[in-house]
């Protein structure tokens, strides 16, 4: 078991990335708590997000912002080495080709979207979009 130095939580995996403290209570409030190097980048995420999913409600749940209608559509989250998108396992298999060619590791129901000057954001975009059009969610 591991400990965190910061905030005393335990965890199987050494080092595991967490959020230390009180959680965020908006999406502006976790973005601004990031690395300042990748601020940016979530932004960039968030957007893509919300243009497929403006009626959405952007909320923090699991310590992650989230979209939610009625029901958790999808999460992103800062990781220690890539951006995690959880969009559930339907859409991960939906895209799983084009998540591949984008240079995207991905598993059940996870993404993750290494940091990079060139995001796949038309993909993201994508992936919000067909969950809301299918109603396959987080």
């Amino acid at each position: 078991m591991w400990k965190c130095p910061k905030c005393g939580r335990t965890f199987k995996t050494d080092d595991q990335s967490h959020y230390c403290g009180k959680a965020p209570a908006t999406v502006d409030e976790y973005i601004s708590a990031q690395d300042e190097e990748i601020r940016t980048q979530l932004q960039s995420v968030r957007l893509a997000i919300r243009r497929e999913l403006p009626d959405a409600a952007e909320k923090i749940s699991w310590s992650m912002p989230t979209y939610w209608q009625g029901v958790n559509i999808l999460h992103f989250a800062a990781q220690k080495k890539h951006i995690g998108l959880y969009p559930g396992p339907e859409a991960v298999e939906r895209f799983a080709k084009r998540l591949t060619e984008a240079g995207c590791g991905f598993s059940k129901g996870s993404i993750r979207i290494p940091y990079s000057d060139s995001l796949p954001l038309q993909l993201i975009s994508d992936i919000a979009a067909w969950c809301r059009e299918t109603g396959h969610h987080a």
